[in-house]
């Protein structure tokens, strides 16, 4: 099973864009403060995914019965 990881690295785009690139204003709101705050919220979440595809990905232990045969014998 593979991360999904195309959301969080977008929410990190996003923020990146918002946080460094974008200098309008709007009242009351820190538009850089932000996309800091995406930023933040996509790392974590793309941490987490990774963690979950990986423990996810790990395989039980399959014990299989064992046949004794005599020998001479089908």
């Amino acid at each position: 099973m593979a991360a999904d990881a195309g959301p969080p690295l977008v929410l990190i785009a996003l923020g990146l864009v918002l946080w460094l690139a974008v200098t309008a204003t709007v009242a009351g709101i820190s538009i850089q403060t932000v996309g800091m705050i995406l930023v933040i919220v996509g790392a974590v979440w793309l941490v987490f995914e990774l963690i979950q595809a990986r423990t996810l990905a790990r395989p039980g232990v399959v014990e299989e019965p064992v046949v004794y045969r005599e020998r001479g014998r089908l």
